[in-house]
């Protein structure tokens, strides 16, 4: 147990066990609060467990395979509460088994070759490792030191995510290990770790072997020791991980998983694997720091790289919904762009003259167009356009506006926006169907206002475009358009214009970004509750409206105040109806608030009774059991008169009908209800009970239980109760009240 109480706790399963004279470690594995005694320091417990035989046995569950004929509790359980009582991380039983060769021995003895691997121990053995790292940290790298075979037999299971784990952690390739430990660590720079992983790509094909010696790799560009740290960017590390990734009879996974390599000593703060990570992740245009001679090392080998790129020799064809691709673009192809992207935003001259000279950049720009709706070649390609761009290199942008053309490919694609049906292209529309639209449209419009923007600032770049008149007319005929059709500031969808000034006078680039009319949504929040699209059995409703780049809290959002905050926001109503829209231009001052806790609640005072009254018009509530319609002279509704009334001069008698709904207010002990007959039946339940028996000061009030009952199940279910208390009407103040000797007055209903 966590905690005990004299004369409160009780016998815990593991003391009951403990007290027996023969026991068994199966015994104590198999109760389900041996983890929480553990955990609780039982002296009685840890003791037994640290013993060296009982060590071992644990060590068994983890490391030795189940045989098959064994049951769930040996194959399953046994294993995992064992694996779980190492990582509670007692110091005694820890100490038990790091100082004991024999034990530590037997424990990696789980990575011999001629052991099986299964995943789920694979992974028991990993949390009991990187434990001893955490907490017996020097003498667990003195064992390691004395035994460095252990390094080469990790590096042979990298395959295995949770071996490929204690790997990176025992080299020193983890951002929150050996902080303190560096001198311990001077050892694993001596060893030849780095060309181990690296001769993977070679010796292996497994995909995981690849992806996981690359992660392995990328780790270490990020975290290693500066010993590591120095042969990963030197110019012999990268020219043999090329030779391995340019093998022609190497699987594609080779090259893929090389070139995330690449990119991570280029960039060591990109994640290169794992969930794709390319958008938004460094901002297209910063520029990025490398070692020289780490990218002077990569060049060497750009030509053979770059040569990947052709799609012509390949025969591959992949059917879509839009057509087919033949072939695909491949993750291979995709990854390499990316790496050129990346290598340009390093600022590299030597980079950028290989690139104009072997024709990368043209060669990129074609996949472009040529793989209309790959998203992420898009994305690639624009951050290479706008590298480009911003380049101090003049040949550079010479280079892109000239001998690569650009605009003339933006214009063709602008005229010719659909799919082709070129049987020789790379990607086809389907036959028998209309071409779709290219989905690359929207980088194109992004590059173009880029290009505008750069050239108010570049003499070449603006006499460029000036020399182009079809991009001047295009530029102006519909770019400009475009843009203002697709200025999310301007439209008038919910977005206040009190917001849009200020984002427009802000500088603050971040605050441009923020795309929510939060005002707006409380306003149609609130017209929501008034007509019942959600319940409103709480007058007060707190609204929170939070996001990354907006954090507004609307607190004690009151119904019926949209009259006063309306004026607040500029913008659309989304639960406006028709019916409501001339209504609501009129409704200042004659029309009170939906809130049924506002001015709309006419209090008839018999000893304190509050009762609503909520009184109001609608055409639709004819045909209902539960409507009641009144001519009381009283009943002003001049708003929702017609033109034609107003014409025919009718007089307050002669109004339209409205419906009246008496209830009853929270904590008042009247209730109230309408019956079918359109009669508010009233019941009047005198909290003294001495008055129960004295008769009732008004004949005209029914107190009847049973009209009552039947008043409450006589409401239109389609409607709703929210939907009558939408519609208002001028209601009885609450201090216009009568004696307390008085009751509720009766209102029937006028017959039709």
């Amino acid at each position: 147990m966590f905690w005990r109480m004299a004369g409160l706790s009780t016998a815990s399963p593991v003391e009951t066990i403990l007290d027996k004279e023969n026991f068994t470690l199966e015994e104590l594995l198999d109760e389900d609060e041996i983890i929480q005694e553990c955990k609780a320091l039982n002296g009685r417990l840890i003791n037994f467990l640290r013993e060296k035989a009982q060590v071992e046995q644990l060590l068994r569950y983890i490391v030795v395979e189940p045989p098959e004929d064994a049951d769930n509790k040996r194959t399953f359980k046994f294993p995992f509460i064992s694996c779980e009582l190492f990582t509670c991380e007692v110091d005694i039983i820890l100490k038990t088994l790091v100082e004991n060769e024999e034990l530590i021995n037997f424990l990696f003895s789980f990575l011999d070759s001629t052991h099986s691997h299964s995943t789920p121990l694979a992974g028991y053995f990993s949390k009991v490792v990187i434990c001893l790292l955490l907490r017996k940290t020097l003498p667990f790298l003195q064992y390691v030191k004395g035994h460095q075979e252990i390094v080469k037999r990790l590096v042979d299971l990298i395959g295995i995510t949770s071996v490929m784990e204690v790997l990176i952690r025992l080299i020193g390739a983890d951002e929150h290990m050996f902080s303190n430990y560096k001198e311990s660590m001077q050892w694993i720079e001596d060893t030849d770790v780095l060309e181990m992983i690296v001769d993977k790509f070679s010796s292996s094909d497994s995909a995981e072997v690849h992806a996981n010696a690359a992660e392995t790799l990328c780790a270490i560009t990020r975290f290693a020791p500066p010993g590591l740290a120095a042969k990963i960017t030197s110019p012999n590390f990268t020219g043999r991980l090329f030779r391995h990734a340019l093998e022609d009879s190497r699987p594609k996974s080779v090259l893929v998983n090389s070139l995330s390599v690449f990119i991570s000593l280029l960039d060591p703060k990109r994640l290169t694997l794992g969930v794709y990570h390319t958008y938004h992740q460094v901002s297209q245009g910063s520029m990025i720091s490398a070692k020289p001679d780490t990218v002077e090392g990569m060049l060497e080998s750009l030509g053979e790289l770059l040569k990947r790129l052709d799609v012509s020799s390949s025969e591959l064809t992949l059917l879509t919904t839009y057509g087919k691709l033949q072939p695909p673009l491949g993750k291979h192809r995709l990854r390499i762009v990316e790496f050129i992207s990346v290598l340009l935003t390093v600022g590299s001259e030597a980079a950028e003259k290989e690139l104009i000279r072997l024709g990368a950049v043209e060669r990129i720009l074609n996949l472009f167009f040529e793989y209309p709706y790959n998203n992420f070649l898009h994305h690639h390609v624009e951050s290479i356009i706008l590298s480009c761009l911003e380049s101090k290199n003049v040949p550079l942008v010479g280079h892109l506006l000239r001998e690569c053309n650009i605009l003339r490919k933006i214009l063709e694609a602008e005229k010719n926006c659909t799919l082709t049906s070129d049987p020789n292209m790379p990607t086809v529309s389907a036959e028998g169907r209309a071409p779709p639209r290219i989905g690359n449209i929207g980088h194109l419009t992004r590059i173009s206002n880029k290009l505008v923007q750069l050239g108010n600032n570049n003499g070449e770049i603006q006499a460029y475009l000036q020399e182009n008149s079809e991009w001047t007319y295009w530029h102006t005929n519909v770019l400009l358009n475009r843009n203002a059709t697709e200025n999310v500031y301007q439209w008038a969808c919910g977005r206040p214009t009190v917001l849009h000034d200020r984002n427009r006078d802000s500088d603050d680039d971040d605050y441009q970004d923020r795309d929510y009319d939060v005002a707006a949504l409380a306003n149609n929040l609130s017209q929501a509750f008034r007509y019942g699209i959600y319940s409103n059995d709480d007058i007060e409703q707190d609204v929170y409206f939070d996001d990354e780049s907006a954090e507004v809290v609307i607190s004690s959002l009151r119904l019926g105040d949209d009259q006063e905050s309306g004026s607040l926001f500029t913008n659309s109503n989304w639960f406006a109806f028709e019916d409501d829209r001339d209504s609501n231009e009129c409704s200042t001052g004659a029309m009170a608030s939906a809130s049924p806790n506002a001015e709309g609640a006419a209090v008839v005072n018999g000893e304190g009774r509050d009762y609503d009254i909520v009184v109001g018009e609608d055409d639709d509530l004819d045909d209902t059991s539960t409507s009641s319609q009144v001519s009381e002279g009283k009943i002003d509704h001049p708003c929702d008169q017609s033109e034609d009334s107003k014409e025919a001069g009718l007089s307050e008698n002669d109004k339209p009908h409205a419906w009246v709904e008496w209830r009853e207010t929270p904590g008042s002990n009247e209730a109230a209800a309408i019956v079918p007959n359109g009669e508010v039946q009233i019941k009047l339940v005198d909290s003294n009970p001495d008055s129960a028996s004295e008769p009732s000061s008004s004949s005209s009030v029914n107190t009847s239980e049973t009209a009552l009952e039947a008043s409450s199940q006589s409401t239109n279910g389609d409607l709703g109760s929210n939907a009558l208390q939408s519609s208002v009407s001028p209601l009885v103040p609450k201090d216009e009240t009568t004696s307390g000797t008085e009751s509720a007055p009766m209102i029937t209903q006028e017959s039709v």
